[in-house]
C-alpha cells in the first residue's frame, strides 16, 4: 500500500495548511478582453494549499490527477474536458462516472513517472495522497512547478486537528474557485450538508457502536486514527473509533489494543489484491481476538477505500455506513 505508507502519512500531516483563500490583481498580464473577462469569473485567484501558495489568472486546462478521490472530485464538477491524464484507482469509478472517465487517459496503473506526467504536457497537477509528490520519484511539487507546472495536494494529506466534513467542503470550494465552477461546487455543497442531516436525524436516538476499522496488516493492525474523513464517518454514521486516539489518518495499532478495546463491529477496507473475505478470514481464525464482540459475533461491515477518503462519495458512505451500524434503524 505505498501511497499511504504511516511515514508517508507521518510526513504529510506536518505540512501546515491554511484553508483561505483571497483574490489578488497582482502581476495580471492578460490581454484587456481577457483579463475583464478572468475578473468577472474570479480571477486572479490565490490560494495557500498545503504550504505552497499559487495565484491563477485563469482555470488550468490541463490537468493529470493521480489517485481516484481527486479524479472523481474533477469529474463530480463536470470538468472532464480539463483532464489529459490520470492515474493510480483504488476501486471502479462510480457508475455515474463512468463514461466520463472511460474518456481520460490513464498514463499509469499507480504512480506515473516524471516523464509520463511531462508527456501530457500538463499545466496542473492534482494529487490525492502525499505519495503522488514523492521528491525520490521525480514528482515533487517543487519540481513540477520548475517545469511550469500548478499543483494542488488534496488537503486531508496535510490537515491536522479540524473538523474533516468542513476540510471536504473546503476542498470541494477550492477546486470550483481554481476551475472557474464556483457554482457547481456550491450546489454539491449545499446537498452534501442536506445528505449529512438527513443522515443525522436518522441516527439521532441511537447509541453509537463501538468501530475497529481494519485496512490491512499482519503483525499489526493498519487502521483509521481519529484524524481524518474515515474517523468522521465512523461518528456521523453512529459509531464510535475505538482508535481515535492515534493522531492520524491512519496508523498502526497492536492486536493486544485491539483485544482491549473490545469493538462490536470491524470496518473492513475493500481495495487491492486481498479480498474482504480473506480479510475476514484472516481475523476471524486469529487466536488472539477470540473474545473480540465482533469475531464472536461476526460482525463486519465493508467499505470501498475510496469511500474512505477525502472525495465527493463521503456523504453518501456515511449513509452507507450507517445502514451496516444500525441494520434497519435507518430505513427513512
Amino acid at each position: 500500500m505505498s501511497r499511504r505508507t504511516p511515514a508517508l502519512i507521518a510526513a504529510a500531516v506536518l505540512l501546515p495548511l491554511a484553508l483561505t483563500a483571497c483574490s489578488s490583481s497582482d502581476g495580471d498580464t492578460t490581454a484587456t478582453g481577457d483579463k475583464a473577462a478572468a475578473k468577472s469569473d474570479g480571477f486572479p485567484y490565490t490560494v495557500k494549499n498545503c504550504g505552497v501558495t499559487t495565484t491563477f489568472k485563469a482555470p488550468p486546462k490541463r490537468v493529470v490527477t493521480m489517485n481516484q478521490h481527486v479524479t472523481e472530485i474533477m469529474l463530480e464538477l463536470g470538468l472532464k474536458k480539463s483532464l489529459v491524464g490520470t492515474a493510480y484507482l483504488d476501486d471502479q469509478v462510480l457508475p455515474k462516472y463512468a463514461e466520463d472517465y472511460a474518456s481520460v487517459p490513464v498514463i499509469a496503473k499507480e504512480y506515473p513517472s516524471y516523464e509520463q506526467v511531462l508527456a501530457t504536457n500538463p499545466d496542473f497537477v492534482y494529487g490525492g495522497y502525499g505519495s503522488a509528490f514523492t521528491a525520490g520519484d521525480g514528482r515533487s511539487r517543487e519540481a513540477l512547478k520548475k517545469s511550469g507546472i500548478e499543483s494542488r495536494l488534496n488537503t486531508e494529506s496535510c490537515t491536522k486537528g479540524d473538523q474533516p466534513m468542513d476540510t471536504l467542503y473546503e476542498e470541494i470550494r477550492q477546486v470550483g474557485r481554481t476551475f472557474g465552477v464556483t457554482d457547481r461546487a456550491e450546489a454539491w455543497i449545499k446537498q452534501a450538508k442536506a445528505d449529512n442531516a438527513a443522515t443525522a436525524k436518522k441516527l439521532a436516538d441511537l447509541k453509537p457502536a463501538p468501530v475497529f476499522v481494519y485496512d490491512s496488516g499482519d503483525k499489526t493492525a493498519f487502521t483509521a486514527g481519529g484524524e481524518g474523513i474515515g474517523n468522521e464517518l465512523i461518528e456521523r454514521a453512529g459509531g464510535t473509533n475505538v482508535f481515535a486516539d492515534l493522531d492520524k489518518p491512519f496508523g498502526d495499532a497492536s492486536w493486544e489494543n485491539v483485544v482491549a478495546r473490545k469493538p462490536e463491529v470491524i470496518v473492513i477496507y475493500d481495495y487491492g489484491a486481498t479480498t474482504v473475505e480473506q480479510k475476514k478470514k484472516r481475523l476471524l481464525t486469529d487466536p488472539a481476538l477470540a473474545d473480540v464482540p465482533a469475531i464472536k459475533n461476526k460482525r463486519f461491515a465493508v467499505m470501498p477505500l475510496s469511500d474512505a477518503v477525502l472525495g465527493v462519495r463521503v456523504p453518501a458512505a456515511v449513509d452507507k455506513l450507517a445502514a451496516q451500524l444500525h441494520p434497519g434503524a435507518t430505513t427513512p
